[in-house]
């Protein structure tokens, strides 16, 4: 059962009950347009990560911008966006289970669905889901480009696996997942598009061999914030699945741009709303955002507010904020943007986007997605 709304429409900002994730509209709404008309200027198609954000309502407004559908991890993820009116979504996960691979099947009638696999026991038992259930699935191969998790090895391991999904009644073979995540984080801009131009030529290689195969390779697709650029300058991907770009996070802004400078393409949209608890200690201030409030995965968050400051030592309720010296600006009560570390599992720890534009409330909206574990 989610939470009441932190806010209401009209409210001010600093009246916003904390924790509490507010968007920045003004800011969103550039990152929005700008993926859009990259994606566009370069002729590819653009499937943003629904995982990011996990709110129906931002898919949609992806969506009218051009994207062709959203990606999502989790069959819950994928409901959730159906259910706000998305009709194009792509698991580009493996769901293996009988009860998740009929609920993805049944899905299937309301909205175009796809799913990625890496494993010939799992297409047979996507075709069986899509048998009881009447429905047709699209079907991905992931091929392993460099990060080690899922998918088979490029070239003939994933015709392979094609050719079995393109012969099983119920599904439809639409091409390559071929993702590379921890390309994402490579901080050095050069180290970074090699890891992509190696991908590239993995993805390639695995089409050259379907073509051969007579198995036609509808899309390539994949990127993310962090890589895009060289996904798409490669010639070979055909879509791609940026989802952090929307918000970003204090971690992107450790990756390098070719000159050096850090990576600033997309503005810092989302932060987490901080009250300030305590100032018994001198020089510190205590906030009611631990890591209950804030996804510390990949690093602490940066504060926003104060110049100088240091977030540090979560618990789960409490974060302490060091503050530069001889800096008495910090009252009991006061209200401190933070920029979250990783903004994907920040975002899963709330029920609502709080849209801020001029100072004042805009926009309330449910993170319908938050929770989906299944």
């Amino acid at each position: 059962m989610s939470q009441p709304a932190p806010a209401t429409i009209g409210m001010a900002a600093d009246e916003v009950d904390t924790p509490a994730l507010l968007v920045d509209l003004d800011a969103f709404a550039r990152n929005l347009s700008r993926m859009a008309t990259f994606a566009g200027d370069a002729g590819l198609k653009l499937r943003p990560h629904a995982k990011t954000h996990k709110c129906a309502v931002i898919a949609r407004k992806q969506m009218a911008l051009g994207a062709v559908g959203i990606c999502c991890q989790k069959v819950g993820e994928a409901e959730a966006m159906v259910r706000g009116g998305v009709d194009d979504v792509l698991v580009s996960n493996q769901i293996v289970g009988t009860s998740k691979l009929r609920r993805l099947a049944a899905l299937a009638a309301d909205a175009r669905i796809g799913v990625c696999v890496d494993d010939a026991e799992n297409i047979n038992a996507i075709a069986e889901a899509a048998g009881e259930a009447g429905t047709n699935l699209d079907v991905l191969v992931e091929i392993d480009v460099g990060a080690g998790r899922c998918g088979v090895e490029p070239g003939a391991a994933a015709v392979d696996l094609a050719k079995r999904v393109a012969d099983a009644d119920g599904l439809r073979f639409r091409g390559l997942q071929a993702y590379h995540g921890s390309a994402q984080h490579i901080r050095d801009h050069d180290e970074r598009g090699a890891a992509i131009e190696n991908a590239a030529r993995l993805a390639r290689k695995t089409a050259e061999a379907l073509s051969v195969a007579g198995l036609e390779c509808e899309d390539i697709t994949g990127a993310g914030t962090g890589s895009h650029p060289f996904e798409a300058a490669s010639g070979v991907y055909t879509e791609l699945q940026c989802g952090s770009y929307i918000f970003m996070d204090a971690d992107y802004a450790q990756n390098r741009m070719a000159d050096g400078d850090q990576f600033d393409d997309y503005e810092n949209s989302l932060h987490v709303l901080a009250t300030v608890m305590s100032t018994a200690k001198p020089g510190r201030a205590v906030v009611d955002t631990g890591h209950k409030a804030l996804g510390n995965d990949q690093g602490m968050p940066t504060v926003a507010d104060l110049e100088g400051a240091k977030y540090t030592k979560p618990s789960d309720e409490h974060g302490t904020i060091i503050l530069k010296q001889g800096d008495n600006r910090v009252r009991l009560g006061d209200k401190l943007r933070l920029i979250p570390g990783h903004c994907d599992p920040t975002v899963n720890l709330y029920d609502w986007f709080v849209g801020i534009r001029s100072g004042r409330v805009a926009a309330l909206w449910p993170i319908a997605a938050r929770g989906a574990a299944q």
